[in-house]
């Protein structure tokens, strides 16, 4: 087997040994980052805790130019696994565990090249993506790092990914009357005909953004997650509550997306809460996206590493392209074995990033 691959799983069935779940966000500063600092003894290392199980650890060597981002922790475990999720299983292609796939097989990858070569490098590892709750990230940029770029990694088939969707969450209630459901009904009676009616506006007004493009990407995507209220078929709804997605392209307002989806229809809902907003890749107007676009492609291009098509998940590269960096995603895997049962990835996959990074940190280039 390939050195670099073999160093690469010994430390990824480390990784995978530590219960980084993700909720219940009970991460602290010990455990898998103690096998981290114990890894990069010749680094400049600072481990910040931000609470909520949100931890980061920013490793330094030499003088690096760009900051290869990694999340630690990984979704809770299904009960579909056929074996341990903590448990590293290696088949003759592929490594199957817990976050092995998203993402820690970059992250083990990242310390066999750490090991491997003294070249420049600079390391965040963050432990709170999977929580929609970016305090890691935000954290980091709350201080002045002078990076001319970031490489986040997510499983993109060891390409460089210069765009996707942003992504938004949305907690709406209606209120209607409770009643007796004999009687004929005006519109603003039943809160869940109220929630249908929404339902059908809002799914009229993504089926209309099917023309947009940016990037490969077409279109909103949108998803109606929960819907709860009412008590019982003979009564009518007095409460109803809705909590919708929806995944913008670079080139569309968020902003205007709220107040579109909160004003499609008459009563409108009582509550309309955004929870969650993550902004697309690149962040910015359409001018400035694509100025950042071409920007990443530069230094994708300048790394030789191959480029790949936009993809519609959301990751954390948006959050420092927001900030102003230069930001693309770069990393072993597929999303499609991302959050599944017996998470696996490729080894075909970890030894292509293992090189191409190694390459890239042992000619002086990171």
């Amino acid at each position: 087997m390939n050195p670099l691959l073999q160093a690469t799983l010994e430390h990824l069935k480390a990784l995978v040994g530590f219960d980084t779940r993700n909720p219940p966000r009970a991460i602290g500063t010990d455990g898998i980052f103690d096998y981290l600092r114990a890894q990069l003894s010749d680094f400049d290392v600072k481990v910040t805790d931000y609470g909520a199980g949100a931890v980061t650890l920013h490793a330094v060597r030499g003088q690096p130019k760009y900051l290869f981002n990694v999340h630690m922790d990984t979704v809770p475990d299904s009960p579909h696994w056929s074996a341990n999720p903590h448990e590293l299983r290696v088949t003759a292609d592929r490594a199957i565990g817990l976050g092995a796939c998203d993402i820690k097989g970059a992250a083990a990858a990242l310390l066999a090249v750490a090991n491997a070569t003294d070249g420049p490098l600079a390391l965040l590892l963050s432990t709170d993506e999977e929580a929609n709750d970016p305090r890691c990230i935000a954290g980091f940029l709350s201080e002045s790092h002078r990076y001319e770029a970031v490489v986040v990694a997510e499983p993109t088939g060891a390409e460089a990914v210069l765009a996707h969707r942003g992504i938004q969450s949305v907690l709406m209630r209606f209120a209607g009357h409770a009643g007796h459901a004999s009687g004929e009904q005006k519109p603003s009676d039943s809160a869940l005909h109220q929630t249908v009616r929404w339902g059908d506006a809002a799914l009229d007004f993504v089926a209309a953004q099917s023309h947009e493009r940016f990037g490969g990407l077409t279109g909103l995507r949108f998803n109606i997650g929960r819907i709860e209220g009412g008590i019982k078929a003979n009564m009518i709804a007095p409460t109803a509550e809705v909590r919708f997605g929806f995944r913008p392209l670079p080139t569309m307002d968020p902003d205007q997306l709220l107040q579109r989806f909160s004003t499609l229809l008459e009563p409108a809902p009582v509550e309309f809460i955004e929870t969650f907003r993550g902004a697309s890749l690149p962040a910015g107007d359409t001018a400035r996206a694509e100025e950042r676009r071409l920007a990443a492609r530069d230094i994708a291009d300048e790394l030789e590493l191959p480029i790949g098509n936009a993809v519609d998940f959301w990751t954390e590269a948006a959050l420092f392209s927001a900030a102003g960096y230069t930001a693309f995603v770069y990393g072993p895997g597929d999303i499609a074995q991302a959050h599944s049962a017996d998470e696996w990835v490729a080894l075909s996959q970890l030894q292509q990033y293992a090189e191409d990074i190694y390459r890239i940190v042992d000619s002086g280039n990171a």
